[in-house]
């Protein structure tokens, strides 16, 4: 089983810590964010990852090694100029030949790779997109209203959103949309797809799942690893 981890982001939203560190590399509890996915993948059959690097790469490339630490062989694709979230694919195209699973290098999750693959494999489209409900906190009273009288209020209410969790499954017929050595972006390869009567299938997922994005999330991180992660 393959797997391709995007891992060439800049971070931008996480400085001060990424001007030194590049975001995979992040320490979270005992461990960095790319060696928690990548021992997370392994553990539910994934052999062989590809890293899509760009941003301090080769930070990247003498930190996680060649994969045999971690129980699975790993190797980097380096982008000469960053290719957005589909772009990288067209770099290793070659090397994809079988279903696979992608996944954006700042996620922190216990999501079971290995049923999502299954499911993916299965259906009728080439795409699969893991999903995730979020719910967020509304800071405002909602009120329900018929003509000029009132008939429910919600103190603060929380919304609930299903969200794009930043994982795939991509069988290797999709590869041919993506075009070769150019920025592009998985919403506008869905998009694409969408308009041309492609299907494309989601997964909503019930597992933790963060995205770390933001300086607050990094702090949400910790917390998360003790919860899920650390074994001692």
């Amino acid at each position: 089983m393959k797997a391709v981890i995007l891992a060439g982001g800049l971070g931008e939203r996480l400085r001060p810590f990424t001007q030194a560190i590049p975001k995979p590399l992040l320490p979270i509890g005992e461990q960095s964010l790319l060696e928690l996915q990548i021992q997370n993948l392994a553990k539910h059959g994934v052999d062989e990852v590809f890293i899509a690097t760009n941003y301090k790469s080769t930070y990247i490339k003498n930190f996680i090694g060649d994969g045999s630490a971690l129980g699975v062989e790993i190797t980097y694709s380096e982008e000469s100029q960053p290719l957005g979230t589909c772009g990288p694919l067209s770099l290793i195209r070659d090397r994809l030949t079988e279903p696979f699973i992608m996944m954006n290098g700042d996620i922190l999750t216990t999501l079971n790779f290995g049923r999502f693959y299954e499911y993916g494999v299965e259906q009728e489209g080439d795409l699969t997109v893991a999903t995730k409900n979020i719910r967020t906190p509304f800071n405002f009273g909602s009120v329900e209203s018929r003509g000029n009288r009132i008939v429910d209020v919600q103190e603060k209410p929380d919304f609930v959103m299903e969200i794009v969790a930043g994982i795939y499954l991509i069988k290797p017929a999709l590869l041919a949309l993506i075009p070769d050595g150019t920025r592009y972006g998985i919403d506008e390869l869905i998009s694409r797809m969408l308009s041309e009567g492609k299907v494309v299938t989601r997964y909503l997922m019930e597992e933790f799942w963060l995205d770390i994005g933001a300086i607050e999330d990094y702090d949400d991180a910790e917390e998360a690893y003790r919860e899920h992660f650390d074994k001692g």
